[in-house]
């Protein structure tokens, strides 16, 4: 990593208050700009994550040098987070957004603004980029969304392929209500402040789990912020990052395909939920702050950088690999494509047997365990292990041994022509690699519960003992099978704690002969190589990284053989303890626990747990702990939430909520 000192232009710095058009209500917002009088074009971050504390050190990674560079860089605490007045909402609501619109234009109206707005931002402020985007604010030029969804239903963390993600509905409410939990900062509020506007927050909040779970099919509630319903809404030019490792990444295909092409690229590479020049794992990194820049320059500042002249999707082809939970560096090459979908790719359609019998599905419930992170963070055991466990609580097809190299880019799909045995079911497909000593590498995987075989907004139960073909698109990804090697698809009913299972213990069956894997296969053909600069950023902020005392694993398996209960305990390990220049400390500590029976789909359990300090000095100390549990029975979900909030050891606020929920499809 570089990092650079020098700019061409001096960087002020300041805190500033941005009203809201209801007149009450003030968001925070630090900018840094050009020293000088000279209006610049405007970049905007605009997030729930705390911009004093949490992502400080990864504000002052890019921001000061967007200043740099001649751009005022404005990053802003969302309404009721951080140190913004209001109370928090439901994420990418409408205050939310409407705020956006506000604070877009009051960026664009400032004397040291000439007008036109850019917005950028990682996973929540991708997401509200696109959806700001959709409002079509006039200064708003152009976005840069990063491991971001054009679809909240299916490609978010709620429901995938219509199935319940109870790995990270319930983890990611669990993380929000501890998130939207935390206090304003004193120093920016002030010390009379804090504790009215704090209690005014809790005082607020409900579980996001609550809403989630009331909303099992896609309905107004998930169209809403969902920008694939109306891409024509975009006027602003769209750069679209993501990562194959990173769950997001199909809404970059998405995205190429139906923005207009002169308004719209995209970049997918091989990393996990992050920034692409932060260096964590898998890399290779590559300079995306100068990247970036040449998108601002193009659609900001009026500069031919030959942006648009790149191909509509630069992609990352991985090469095979050994089975890793980390890699440092993935080994492949880039490549482009000038339209997408791509005449360079075509369709390969593999059946998965020859004989007419059908195959028995029926897998124990804690198949999925060695699924990896939903949430790739760039940590040491984020990504899928050795397969080969997972195959055998599956049922596999392989092909024969590969007689040449082939490559896929896009998203595969399987048909499967199969019954189930219950009216309600759920069936997961995984590709693997499968090389000559047996070793199993995940490529993609998908879901589809089939009550939602008719479209995303229909529950359908299925009629036992009726064969049907279904078919379903899984994750996408740039990949090569080396020759020698197998493809494999492995079916499950099961997908623990991915996939929350259904009410009761079922099985499928598949009739191998009427169904297949259909390959994106790119055909290999002499392009013009791709380069990136190296990374570069600003100077990093001088925070002070605590290891803990007695560290425990990130992820540990545990199996009580008499029970037959199986237990996934995950420290997500987002940062952890720190202390910040200004003599802030902050400690935070985390564990998502999912149990589940081999044979009992009811016996499923998550839980997240969640403690969070914040103390500067002797004047300022507050806790928040926090739990949210998950469970179900045939007919309801139940839900149980929880928080203590405490000043200098005291109790602010105690809330409970218990809710129950029926279950409607998932």
């Amino acid at each position: 990593m570089k990092y650079r000192e020098q700019f061409e232009h001096r960087i002020v710095r300041e805190d500033v208050w941005i009203p809201t058009r209801d007149g009450s209500t003030r968001l925070h917002a630090r900018i840094w700009r050009p020293a000088g009088t000279d209006p610049v074009p405007a970049l905007l971050e605009y997030l729930p994550y705390r911009k004093s504390d949490w992502t400080a050190p990864r504000d002052a990674q890019r921001h000061p040098w967007y200043a740099g560079h001649g751009y005022a860089s404005v990053r802003v605490d969302i309404r009721g987070h951080g140190d913004s007045e209001g109370t928090p909402g439901d994420e990418y609501d409408e205050q939310e957004l409407a705020d956006g619109v506000d604070v877009v234009n009051w960026v664009a109206a400032q004397p040291w603004c000439t007008g036109k707005v850019g917005m950028f931002g990682i996973s929540w402020g991708g997401f509200n980029s696109l959806q700001i985007a959709a409002l079509a604010p006039e200064p708003l030029k152009a976005i840069v969304t990063v491991c971001s969804t054009d679809d909240r239903y299916d490609n978010d963390v709620h429901y995938m392929g219509g199935a319940l993600l109870g790995i990270d509905m319930l983890a990611w409410a669990g993380t929000m209500l501890a998130f939207a939990s935390r206090p304003p900062d004193p120093s920016q509020v002030g010390q009379d402040r804090w504790l009215p506007m704090w209690r005014e927050r809790l005082d607020a909040l409900e579980p996001f789990l609550h809403t989630w779970l009331e909303h099992q099919q896609r309905d107004d509630y998930w169209r809403h912020g969902s920008v694939c319903e109306n891409y024509g809404a975009i006027d602003a030019a769209v750069l679209a990052v993501g990562g194959w490792h990173d769950p997001y990444r199909d809404a970059v295909l998405r995205l190429v395909e139906h923005l207009p092409d002169d308004r719209v690229r995209g970049l997918i590479g091989p990393w996990s939920h992050q920034y692409p020049d932060r260096e964590l794992p898998p890399g290779p990194a590559i300079g995306f702050l100068q990247e970036t820049l040449r998108w601002w320059d193009q659609h900001l500042k009026g500069i031919d950088t030959g942006v648009m002249r790149e191909p509509l999707l630069r992609s990352w082809i991985n090469d095979p690999v050994p089975p890793a939970t980390s890699y440092d560096v993935m080994p492949g090459r880039w490549v482009g494509d000038t339209n997408w979908p791509s005449p360079a790719v075509t369709w390969d359609e593999r059946p998965l047997g020859t004989g007419g019998a059908p195959v028995l599905v029926r897998s124990p419930q804690h198949t999925g365990l060695d699924a990896g992170r939903f949430f790739p963070f760039g940590n040491a055991s984020d990504l899928p292990p050795d397969q080969r466990e997972e195959d055998g609580r599956s049922v596999c097809f392989d092909s024969a041994p590969l007689d040449e190299r082939v490559e896929i880019l896009g998203r595969p799909r399987v048909r499967l022509r199969l019954d189930s045995a219950t009216p309600r079911a759920n069936v997961i497909a995984r590709v693997c690699d499968v090389a000559p000593d047996g070793s199993s590498t995940l490529v993609t995987r998908g879901v589809l519960n089939l009550m939602s075989r008719h479209g995303r907004d229909k529950a359908v139960e299925w009629t036992p003992g009726t064969y049907e073909d279904v078919e379903f698109e899984l994750n996408g990804i740039g990949y090569a099978f080396p020759p020698g090697h197998r493809i494999r698809v492995a079916v499950s009913d099961a997908y623990w704690p991915w996939v929350w299972p259904h009410g009761e213990r079922g099985e499928l069956s598949v009739v191998p002969d009427r169904s297949a894997l259909l390959l994106p296969v790119r055909e290999a053909v002499d392009e013009p190589p791709i380069h990136f600069e190296e990374p570069e950023q600003a100077p990093p902020l001088p925070v002070t990284y605590d290891r803990p005392a007695d560290p425990g694993p990130e992820r540990l398996v545990t199996h009580d053989v008499a029970k037959g209960e199986w237990t996934l305990e995950v420290d997500p390990n987002y940062g952890g303890s720190r202390t910040y220049p200004d003599g802030l400390r902050y400690e935070e500590s985390a564990r998502e626990t999912y149990r589940i029976r081999t044979d009992d789909p009811l016996s499923a359990n998550a839980v997240s747990e969640w403690t969070i300090r914040l103390r500067r000095g002797d004047d300022w100390d507050a806790e928040i702990v926090t739990r949210t549990e998950l469970r179900a029975t045939a007919t309801d979900f139940i839900m149980d939430s929880r928080i203590e909030a405490r000043a200098n050891g005291e109790t602010v606020v105690k809330r409970v909520w218990h809710r129950n929920t029926p279950r409607t499809s998932a």
